[in-house]
């Protein structure tokens, strides 16, 4: 019985993909990172809660600081708010008269709500922004507008929401709304004091969202792109962008 010979291999003759170790193969082509599909719900319900805390410690503080200035006379009081006068008698049952009284606080509230609309959106920019590098890291250089909102009715909407916008319509003049019908970020939100609360609350919650996407649009160039988002009836969220001209 016969045996074969052995044959030997050298080591210059091994290929070259033998001698790339795994460290350096994860640095040429690095792996997927996933995370769990609820995670960003969940995150931005603390995040409007943290920062709706901190905008109160914030507001109290230069409050504080106003008043020392004031009693030190290193700036003059402010002057006090004048009062709305009411365009009826006062009545209890009057509903224009219970608006009136509560101006004042309803406006405290819309001006506190607006600072923590203005930090979840300029957190949205930094993650829309960072997104989207990320989607079009092996994609070519958009040449059309309509190409860049598709981008992000399908591939950015996906990524982020686990879908796809239900409707994209536009003016032709630089005017696109995206429509989506089951939005997922207020699709389980509720109040108990009603849907118009919901309604009213929910529109914090999609500022975020709406920084994200303009955050993604200033990173492919369109630096003055605008959006806005729209609640009408929950689920359903619409948000218009406002594109320039050209990038």
């Amino acid at each position: 019985m016969s045996s074969r010979p052995s044959i030997q291999i050298s080591s210059s003759s091994k290929s070259a993909s033998s001698l790339v170790t795994p460290s350096l193969a994860a640095l040429a082509d690095p792996p997927m990172r996933y995370v769990d599909g609820a995670m960003m719900d969940y995150f931005l319900i603390e995040v409007v809660n943290t920062l709706r805390e901190s905008s109160a410690v914030a507001t109290a503080r230069s409050k504080r600081i106003e008043k020392e200035m004031v009693d030190a006379g290193l700036i003059p009081p402010p002057q006090p708010a004048l009062p709305t006068l009411p365009l009826k008698t006062e009545n209890p049952r009057d509903s224009t008269v219970s608006l009136n009284s509560r101006s004042g606080k309803n406006a405290a509230v819309d001006e506190e709500e607006e600072a923590i609309r203005t930090r979840l959106e300029a957190i949205g920019l930094h993650v829309g922004a960072n997104f989207a590098e990320r989607l079009c890291r092996d994609r070519s250089l958009f040449t059309e507008t309509l190409d860049v909102i598709k981008f992000v009715c399908k591939d950015l909407w996906a990524a982020c929401w686990d879908k796809q916008v239900d409707n994209l319509r536009t003016n032709h003049r630089g005017i696109y709304v995206l429509q989506d019908n089951a939005f997922k970020t207020i699709t389980r939100l509720s109040s108990w004091e009603g849907r118009a609360d919901a309604t009213r609350k929910a529109k914090l919650y999609v500022a975020m969202p709406a920084g994200l996407i303009k955050g993604a649009l200033q990173r492919l160039g369109y630096s003055t792109a605008g959006v806005t988002a729209e609640i009408t009836s929950l689920p359903q969220c619409t948000f218009q962008v406002r594109m320039p001209k050209g990038p």
